[in-house]
């Protein structure tokens, strides 16, 4: 999977340009109908270890997505979930006999080497900090954590324990990001002047949509009230996971719905009044970045745009905007398809975007390999942080703040 990691910016020398050249023309004639050079794709994968991860899988609702039980170096040794009946799903879609009440006793068995949350997003940071405690490798849904307290938590955990972290962020692996990846890797952007990302899920009142996510059996979720912007990774891994920039300040304005009895300082356990968040960031390489997350505007799904000095690439959306390449004066409209990097029961599409295998694979192959996965602990709050600060930003009328840093020092 290294070849869909985003690269660190060299320095232009003659022959890195000309290689530069050569690929960005390559990418773009693929890209215009022509078959997608070799070079260009992700290796195919191959197997290079028999070595199983022995994995545990908690929470029964988006943790029922994954495909652990595909790949070939990863078998589900226990799953968990405190209801009984999403306890037997996962049992039934992994194929795994053994399950536990809850995480605090899936965490004390000792063939358990690594452990899958898909709690809720409160829950992450402490869920987190639990299973390393008990020393064991950690992928989590998003967010990382909602809090800058359980950022720094979570760092001086991982680096007092030396485990892994991972974060399943999906708009990592979409392919239009996959793909943005490359053309920055091969200066066809030339420089990244800016970039702007959106994530929609409206939910607006007497929804289908907000009865499921924000009540089960008449209680309130996690989600009721949910600050969009404690959610802001599917739009935040757009610029950071391409690019690899950290987003140090931000100007948030937030949208305050009238007449909705789930937004206000006494109508959801985060005293949240915002139902959307428009923030407008700065990169540590001097390039504006405008987020945007919200619960209830008519749009949906999550996209972005990257403009450079010499290309630029706009992904699709629901507003049946085409995904558009233009690279070195030509455009494309085709995506390349990276399913090959894949082990060959997992190339299939599934869920955000085809992503979900890929954040299988990465995290299996991370720890079998002994390396940091591409999201890890510190990309991840890269991806969170800036979020909390952005909603802070909205209670001060859009103030510009600073992002703290929690990168490896």
């Amino acid at each position: 999977m290294d070849d869909l990691l985003p690269a660190a910016p060299e320095a232009l020398s003659r022959r890195h340009f000309l290689r530069v050249a050569a690929g960005a023309a390559g990418m773009t004639a693929a890209l215009a109908g022509a078959a997608t050079p070799a070079e260009l794709m992700p290796p195919v994968w191959q197997p290079t270890s028999d070595r199983k991860l022995r994995i545990g899988v908690v929470g029964g609702g988006f943790g029922l997505s994954f495909h652990w039980h595909e790949h070939p170096n990863c078998v589900v040794e226990a799953v968990s979930d405190l209801m009984p009946d999403r306890c037997q799903a996962l049992q039934q879609r992994y194929g795994c006999t053994k399950a536990y009440p809850s995480l605090e006793e899936l965490v004390k068995d000792p063939r358990v080497e690594a452990v899958a949350i898909f709690t809720g997003a409160p829950d992450h940071a402490r869920h987190m900090l639990l299973c390393m405690d008990h020393g064991k490798h950690v992928i989590s849904a998003v967010p990382a954590c909602l809090t800058l307290e359980d950022a720094a938590a979570m760092k001086a955990k991982k680096e007092q324990t030396g485990l892994t972290y991972m974060m399943a962020e999906t708009s990592y692996y979409r392919p239009h990001t996959i793909l943005a990846r490359r053309l920055f890797r091969d200066g066809a952007f030339g420089e990244m002047v800016y970039c702007e990302a959106e994530y929609y899920h409206p939910w607006p009142p007497g929804s289908a949509e907000r009865h499921n996510l924000a009540f089960r059996n008449g209680e309130r979720t996690w989600r009721h009230g949910l600050p969009p912007m404690l959610y802001p990774t599917h739009s935040t891994a757009f610029l950071v996971g391409v690019t690899g920039e950290r987003l140090t300040r931000v100007s948030c304005v937030g949208h305050r719905p009238a007449g909705d009895d789930m937004y206000g300082p006494e109508a959801n356990a985060y005293k949240n009044p915002f139902d959307a968040g428009m923030g407008m960031f700065l990169t540590d390489g001097g390039h504006p970045f405008r987020c945007n997350v919200s619960w209830n505007i008519n749009a949906h799904g999550e996209r972005a745009q990257w403009f450079g000095t010499k290309g630029a690439l706009y992904s699709d959306g629901s507003g049946g905007q085409p995904t558009s390449v233009q690279v070195l004066g030509r455009n494309g409209a085709g995506l390349p398809d990276f399913m090959g990097a894949l082990p060959p029961a997992m190339r299939q599409d599934s869920g955000h975007g085809g992503s979900h295998p890929f954040l299988t694979h990465e995290f299996v192959m991370a720890l079998i390999q002994e390396r940091a996965p591409a999201v890890d602990l510190y990309e991840a709050l890269a991806y969170t942080v800036p979020g909390i600060v952005a909603h802070q930003s909205s209670f001060k009328d859009g103030e510009q703040l600073p992002i703290p840093s929690f990168d490896r020092v």
